[in-house]
Protein backbone atom coordinates (compact mmCIF):
# COMPACT_ATOMS: atom_id res chain seq x y z
CA UNK A 1 0.00 0.00 0.00
CA UNK A 2 1.84 3.19 -1.39
CA UNK A 3 1.66 5.63 1.35
CA UNK A 4 2.31 8.50 -0.77
CA UNK A 5 -1.59 8.67 -1.82
CA UNK A 6 -2.42 9.35 1.72
CA UNK A 7 0.89 11.48 3.23
CA UNK A 8 3.23 13.89 1.50
CA UNK A 9 6.48 12.30 1.68
CA UNK A 10 9.67 13.73 1.04
CA UNK A 11 10.43 10.74 -1.97
CA UNK A 12 6.88 11.61 -3.61
CA UNK A 13 8.44 15.71 -3.18
CA UNK A 14 11.65 15.17 -4.20
CA UNK A 15 10.77 12.80 -7.31
CA UNK A 16 7.97 15.60 -8.29
CA UNK A 17 10.82 18.55 -7.93
CA UNK A 18 13.58 16.28 -9.50
CA UNK A 19 12.08 14.39 -12.18
CA UNK A 20 13.47 11.21 -10.54
CA UNK A 21 13.98 9.48 -7.41
CA UNK A 22 16.79 11.20 -4.64
CA UNK A 23 17.25 9.34 -1.47
CA UNK A 24 19.60 10.05 1.52
CA UNK A 25 22.58 9.14 2.38
CA UNK A 26 23.68 8.62 6.22
CA UNK A 27 26.22 10.54 7.49
CA UNK A 28 28.66 9.92 10.08
CA UNK A 29 31.93 12.45 9.90
CA UNK A 30 33.18 11.99 14.05
CA UNK A 31 30.75 15.17 15.58
CA UNK A 32 29.97 14.99 19.43
CA UNK A 33 27.31 16.70 21.00
CA UNK A 34 27.30 19.71 23.69
CA UNK A 35 25.34 17.51 25.68
CA UNK A 36 28.15 14.94 25.84
CA UNK A 37 31.04 16.83 25.66
CA UNK A 38 31.12 18.87 29.33
CA UNK A 39 29.62 22.26 27.65
CA UNK A 40 25.71 21.83 28.01
CA UNK A 41 26.11 18.35 30.13
CA UNK A 42 27.44 14.65 30.08
CA UNK A 43 25.45 11.45 29.43
CA UNK A 44 23.89 12.68 26.44
CA UNK A 45 19.78 12.40 26.15
CA UNK A 46 18.04 9.31 28.19
CA UNK A 47 16.99 8.08 25.04
CA UNK A 48 20.19 8.24 22.84
CA UNK A 49 22.74 5.96 21.43
CA UNK A 50 23.69 6.87 17.59
CA UNK A 51 24.74 3.42 16.80
CA UNK A 52 21.31 2.74 17.43
CA UNK A 53 19.76 4.84 14.68
CA UNK A 54 22.64 5.58 12.01
CA UNK A 55 23.96 2.80 9.81
CA UNK A 56 27.38 5.10 10.38
CA UNK A 57 27.35 6.14 13.93
CA UNK A 58 29.35 2.70 14.76
CA UNK A 59 32.65 4.03 12.33
CA UNK A 60 33.71 6.69 10.96
CA UNK A 61 34.79 6.25 7.67
CA UNK A 62 36.41 9.06 4.63
CA UNK A 63 33.37 10.93 3.78
CA UNK A 64 33.63 10.02 -0.17
CA UNK A 65 33.62 6.66 1.26
CA UNK A 66 30.62 6.41 2.83
CA UNK A 67 28.53 8.56 0.16
CA UNK A 68 30.04 5.72 -2.20
CA UNK A 69 28.98 2.74 0.03
CA UNK A 70 25.55 4.42 0.80
CA UNK A 71 24.93 6.05 -2.92
CA UNK A 72 25.77 1.99 -4.33
CA UNK A 73 22.97 0.78 -1.98
CA UNK A 74 20.29 3.48 -2.50
CA UNK A 75 20.84 2.76 -6.13
CA UNK A 76 20.09 -0.90 -5.51
CA UNK A 77 17.22 -0.90 -3.22
CA UNK A 78 15.16 2.28 -4.83
CA UNK A 79 17.06 2.95 -8.02
CA UNK A 80 17.93 6.66 -7.38
CA UNK A 81 20.85 8.05 -9.02
CA UNK A 82 20.49 11.38 -7.10
CA UNK A 83 21.46 11.57 -3.37
CA UNK A 84 21.30 13.99 -0.32
CA UNK A 85 24.04 13.90 1.78
CA UNK A 86 22.69 13.63 5.32
CA UNK A 87 25.03 14.77 8.20
CA UNK A 88 23.12 12.78 10.43
CA UNK A 89 24.94 11.24 13.92
CA UNK A 90 25.55 13.56 16.59
CA UNK A 91 25.23 17.48 16.38
CA UNK A 92 26.49 17.99 12.82
CA UNK A 93 26.69 22.15 13.35
CA UNK A 94 28.70 22.23 16.32
CA UNK A 95 32.13 22.38 15.53
CA UNK A 96 33.86 25.26 13.79
CA UNK A 97 32.58 26.67 10.86
CA UNK A 98 35.39 26.42 8.44
CA UNK A 99 35.48 22.85 9.17
CA UNK A 100 31.78 22.65 8.81
CA UNK A 101 32.35 24.59 5.63
CA UNK A 102 35.26 22.08 4.56
CA UNK A 103 32.89 18.74 4.90
CA UNK A 104 29.64 20.29 3.54
CA UNK A 105 31.39 21.45 0.37
CA UNK A 106 33.23 17.93 0.01
CA UNK A 107 29.81 16.30 0.28
CA UNK A 108 28.41 18.58 -2.27
CA UNK A 109 31.42 17.90 -4.73
CA UNK A 110 30.40 14.24 -4.58
CA UNK A 111 28.94 13.30 -8.10
CA UNK A 112 25.19 12.80 -7.92
CA UNK A 113 24.88 14.78 -4.70
CA UNK A 114 22.34 17.92 -5.32
CA UNK A 115 22.32 19.20 -1.93
CA UNK A 116 22.47 18.71 2.63
CA UNK A 117 20.20 17.30 5.05
CA UNK A 118 21.41 18.73 8.33
CA UNK A 119 20.41 17.33 11.44
CA UNK A 120 21.43 19.42 14.52
CA UNK A 121 20.10 20.84 18.26
CA UNK A 122 18.21 23.98 17.85
CA UNK A 123 21.20 25.56 20.43
CA UNK A 124 23.84 24.98 18.20
CA UNK A 125 22.68 26.62 15.14
CA UNK A 126 24.77 30.41 15.29
CA UNK A 127 24.09 32.71 12.48
CA UNK A 128 27.23 32.19 10.88
CA UNK A 129 26.42 28.59 9.80
CA UNK A 130 22.63 29.77 8.96
CA UNK A 131 24.49 32.16 6.29
CA UNK A 132 26.78 29.42 5.18
CA UNK A 133 23.94 26.97 4.63
CA UNK A 134 21.96 29.89 2.74
CA UNK A 135 25.23 30.17 0.67
CA UNK A 136 24.69 26.59 -0.42
CA UNK A 137 21.13 27.55 -1.27
CA UNK A 138 21.90 30.34 -3.75
CA UNK A 139 24.35 28.18 -5.46
CA UNK A 140 21.13 26.01 -6.42
CA UNK A 141 21.84 23.14 -3.61
CA UNK A 142 19.12 21.89 -2.15
CA UNK A 143 19.38 22.35 1.70
CA UNK A 144 17.66 21.39 4.71
CA UNK A 145 17.96 22.12 8.43
CA UNK A 146 16.54 19.30 10.80
CA UNK A 147 16.45 20.53 14.10
CA UNK A 148 15.66 17.74 16.94
CA UNK A 149 13.19 19.29 19.46
CA UNK A 150 11.39 16.22 20.08
CA UNK A 151 8.79 17.97 22.39
CA UNK A 152 7.04 21.43 23.31
CA UNK A 153 7.22 20.74 26.66
CA UNK A 154 10.12 21.59 28.38
CA UNK A 155 9.71 19.46 31.46
CA UNK A 156 9.88 16.61 29.19
CA UNK A 157 13.19 18.02 27.56
CA UNK A 158 14.64 18.38 30.92
CA UNK A 159 12.93 14.96 31.89
CA UNK A 160 15.19 13.10 29.19
CA UNK A 161 18.45 15.79 29.45
CA UNK A 162 18.02 17.82 26.02
CA UNK A 163 19.97 20.43 27.21
CA UNK A 164 17.22 22.92 25.76
CA UNK A 165 14.19 24.30 25.54
CA UNK A 166 11.19 24.94 23.39
CA UNK A 167 12.86 28.63 23.28
CA UNK A 168 15.90 27.53 21.59
CA UNK A 169 13.59 25.85 19.11
CA UNK A 170 11.12 28.51 18.55
CA UNK A 171 14.73 31.45 17.53
CA UNK A 172 16.59 28.84 15.72
CA UNK A 173 13.28 27.68 13.72
CA UNK A 174 12.19 31.20 12.80
CA UNK A 175 15.53 32.51 11.98
CA UNK A 176 16.00 30.03 9.49
CA UNK A 177 13.04 30.20 7.52
CA UNK A 178 12.89 34.17 7.37
CA UNK A 179 16.20 33.45 5.77
CA UNK A 180 14.85 30.98 3.00
CA UNK A 181 15.97 28.11 4.53
CA UNK A 182 14.12 24.80 4.81
CA UNK A 183 13.81 23.44 8.24
CA UNK A 184 12.67 19.72 9.13
CA UNK A 185 11.40 19.30 12.87
CA UNK A 186 11.99 15.68 14.57
CA UNK A 187 9.31 15.15 16.89
CA UNK A 188 9.05 11.63 19.15
CA UNK A 189 6.15 9.78 20.08
CA UNK A 190 5.93 7.82 23.45
CA UNK A 191 8.33 10.10 25.66
CA UNK A 192 8.21 9.50 29.44
CA UNK A 193 4.60 11.09 31.30
CA UNK A 194 3.87 12.11 27.54
CA UNK A 195 0.13 11.14 26.02
CA UNK A 196 -1.67 11.86 22.59
CA UNK A 197 -2.43 15.32 23.89
CA UNK A 198 0.93 16.12 24.81
CA UNK A 199 1.94 15.14 20.99
CA UNK A 200 -1.51 17.06 19.53
CA UNK A 201 -0.14 20.11 21.65
CA UNK A 202 3.57 19.75 20.45
CA UNK A 203 2.80 19.46 16.43
CA UNK A 204 0.02 22.35 17.41
CA UNK A 205 3.34 24.59 18.84
CA UNK A 206 5.07 23.73 15.98
CA UNK A 207 3.17 24.39 13.10
CA UNK A 208 2.08 27.61 14.69
CA UNK A 209 6.09 28.74 14.91
CA UNK A 210 6.02 27.39 11.34
CA UNK A 211 8.04 24.10 9.91
CA UNK A 212 8.48 22.98 6.38
CA UNK A 213 9.22 19.26 7.59
CA UNK A 214 8.23 16.58 10.10
CA UNK A 215 10.10 13.22 11.42
CA UNK A 216 8.14 11.35 13.24
CA UNK A 217 9.76 8.75 15.88
CA UNK A 218 8.76 6.04 17.99
CA UNK A 219 10.55 6.13 21.33
CA UNK A 220 12.20 3.10 22.00
CA UNK A 221 14.85 1.66 24.02
CA UNK A 222 18.26 0.85 23.47
CA UNK A 223 21.50 -0.35 25.01
CA UNK A 224 24.15 1.74 26.68
CA UNK A 225 21.33 4.42 27.49
CA UNK A 226 20.16 5.49 30.66
CA UNK A 227 16.43 5.12 29.56
CA UNK A 228 17.34 1.41 29.58
CA UNK A 229 17.88 1.45 32.62
CA UNK A 230 14.86 3.36 33.60
CA UNK A 231 13.09 0.52 31.57
CA UNK A 232 14.80 -2.31 33.66
CA UNK A 233 13.20 -0.17 36.92
CA UNK A 234 10.02 -0.13 35.48
CA UNK A 235 10.00 3.58 35.58
CA UNK A 236 8.92 4.01 31.48
CA UNK A 237 6.73 1.49 29.78
CA UNK A 238 7.01 2.38 25.52
CA UNK A 239 4.16 2.59 23.14
CA UNK A 240 2.57 -0.56 21.69
CA UNK A 241 3.04 -0.42 17.66
CA UNK A 242 -1.11 0.18 17.66
CA UNK A 243 -0.47 2.88 19.61
CA UNK A 244 2.37 4.51 18.08
CA UNK A 245 0.52 3.77 14.99
CA UNK A 246 -3.00 5.67 16.30
CA UNK A 247 -0.71 8.95 17.20
CA UNK A 248 0.65 9.16 14.01
CA UNK A 249 -2.74 8.83 12.35
CA UNK A 250 -4.32 12.21 14.38
CA UNK A 251 -0.93 14.17 14.00
CA UNK A 252 -0.67 13.32 9.56
CA UNK A 253 -4.57 14.73 9.82
CA UNK A 254 -3.92 17.54 11.98
CA UNK A 255 -0.84 18.61 9.33
CA UNK A 256 -1.44 20.85 6.28
CA UNK A 257 -0.90 18.92 3.43
CA UNK A 258 2.07 21.37 2.41
CA UNK A 259 3.67 20.05 5.19
CA UNK A 260 6.44 17.68 3.99
CA UNK A 261 6.90 14.15 5.78
CA UNK A 262 10.29 13.25 5.99
CA UNK A 263 9.81 10.34 7.98
CA UNK A 264 6.85 8.14 9.59
CA UNK A 265 8.97 5.69 12.25
CA UNK A 266 12.51 5.00 13.72
CA UNK A 267 14.21 1.60 13.84
CA UNK A 268 16.77 0.03 15.79
CA UNK A 269 19.23 -3.08 14.43
CA UNK A 270 17.99 -6.35 16.85
CA UNK A 271 21.94 -6.22 18.43
CA UNK A 272 21.18 -2.61 19.86
CA UNK A 273 17.36 -2.84 20.53
CA UNK A 274 15.88 -3.70 24.15
CA UNK A 275 12.53 -2.85 23.01
CA UNK A 276 9.78 -2.61 22.01
CA UNK A 277 10.34 -5.37 19.73
CA UNK A 278 8.08 -3.82 16.88
CA UNK A 279 10.78 -0.59 16.26
CA UNK A 280 13.21 -3.77 14.63
CA UNK A 281 11.35 -3.15 11.30
CA UNK A 282 10.28 -0.11 9.29
CA UNK A 283 7.42 -1.45 6.69
CA UNK A 284 4.86 -3.23 8.97
CA UNK A 285 4.37 0.54 10.74
CA UNK A 286 4.62 2.29 7.47
CA UNK A 287 2.01 -0.08 6.09
CA UNK A 288 -0.53 -0.14 8.87
CA UNK A 289 -0.45 3.80 8.97
CA UNK A 290 -1.50 3.73 5.39
CA UNK A 291 -3.85 0.86 5.64
CA UNK A 292 -5.80 2.83 8.59
CA UNK A 293 -5.78 5.93 6.99
CA UNK A 294 -7.42 4.17 3.91
CA UNK A 295 -9.90 2.53 5.73
CA UNK A 296 -11.02 5.46 7.55
CA UNK A 297 -11.24 7.83 4.20
CA UNK A 298 -8.12 9.97 5.53
CA UNK A 299 -5.36 11.30 4.38
CA UNK A 300 -2.84 14.22 5.53
CA UNK A 301 -4.53 17.94 6.53
CA UNK A 302 -8.27 16.36 6.62
CA UNK A 303 -8.85 16.83 10.07
CA UNK A 304 -7.87 20.71 8.98
CA UNK A 305 -10.22 20.17 5.71
CA UNK A 306 -7.47 20.47 4.01
CA UNK A 307 -7.15 16.54 2.87
CA UNK A 308 -3.95 15.74 0.78
CA UNK A 309 -4.88 13.84 -2.87
CA UNK A 310 -1.54 12.07 -4.61
CA UNK A 311 -1.53 13.94 -8.03
CA UNK A 312 0.38 13.81 -10.94
CA UNK A 313 2.99 16.54 -12.07
CA UNK A 314 3.47 18.20 -15.04
CA UNK A 315 5.83 15.41 -16.22
CA UNK A 316 3.16 13.00 -15.68
CA UNK A 317 4.65 11.51 -12.40
CA UNK A 318 2.54 10.58 -9.37
CA UNK A 319 3.36 12.48 -6.55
Amino acid sequence: MDISFYVNTLGQSLLAQYGQRVHKVALNVGFTCPNRDGSKGTGGCTFCNNASFSPEARLTRPLAEQLASGGRAVHKITGARKLIAYFQAYTNTYADIERLRLLYEEALEYPDVIGLSIGTRPDCVPQEVLDLLCEFQQKGHDIWLELGLQSAFNDTLKRVNRGHGLEEYAETAQKARAMGLKVCTHLILGLPNESLTHAQITLSTVLGLGTDGLKLHPLHVVKATKLAHEWRLGQYEPLTQEDYIEQCIDLITHTPPDIVFHRLTGTAPPEMLITPAWCQHKWPVINGIAKRLAERGLSQGSALGQPWHKRSNHLGIAV
